[in-house]
C-alpha cells in the first residue's frame, strides 16, 4: 500500500511566524496594545516626513520671492 501524496504547503513568512509566537506569549489585550503602538509609531513617522515636506516647499517659495 503506498502513502498518500504529500502536498507542497506555503512556508509562513517571517511575519506571520513572530505572529504566532506572540500569539502564544501575549494576551489578546497586549497584543491589541502593542498593535496600536506600532501603528502609532508609523503615522508620527508620516507626519514628521510630510511636515519636512511641507518645509521644503515653504522654504523654496520663499527663497523665489527674495530678490
Amino acid at each position: 500500500m503506498q502513502a498518500a501524496p504529500v502536498r507542497a504547503t506555503a512556508i509562513p513568512s517571517f511575519t506571520d511566524a513572530l505572529r504566532a509566537v506572540e500569539s502564544l506569549l501575549m494576551s489578546s489585550g497586549q497584543r491589541t496594545a502593542r498593535r496600536n503602538a506600532w501603528t502609532s509609531v508609523m503615522e508620527d513617522r508620516r507626519r514628521a516626513k510630510d511636515r519636512v515636506e511641507a518645509q521644503r516647499v515653504l522654504d523654496a517659495a520663499v527663497a523665489s520671492r527674495l530678490p
